[in-house]
């Protein structure tokens, strides 16, 4: 059975910047990115245990092409996702904040 996530606002917030971003370089860059965000999300919904754990309660899942990461609480009925690239946020799971940051080139 997949995984049920749910975007935060400012998870939305940061996507929609981004989006925008990518469009004003290139036009359809902005589509390619959420083409391969789309992509991550499926893939964490099939698998989320296959990402790297980098806390002792979340994962998380780096976007092809672009800096930009996935953050997913380890499992609970249901899970909050977080994506964030150029500032900080949080997530609401289970009652809990979990904080998310920008994604580094390069960075594990």
């Amino acid at each position: 059975m997949a995984a049920k996530l749910l975007l935060a606002q400012e998870a939305e917030l940061d996507l929609a910047e981004a989006y925008a971003w990518y469009e004003k370089r290139r036009s359809g860059l902005g589509e390619d990115f959420l083409s391969s965000v789309d992509a991550c999300l499926a893939s964490i919904r099939r698998q989320p245990e296959m990402y790297t754990l980098v806390h002792e309660t979340y994962r998380r899942a780096l976007i092809r092409r672009f800096p930009f990461a996935i953050s997913t609480p380890l499992a609970t009925r249901r899970s909050g996702a977080s994506a964030s690239h150029n500032r900080r946020g949080e997530v609401l799971t289970e009652n809990k904040h979990v904080p998310i940051r920008r994604t580094e080139r390069g960075a594990a």
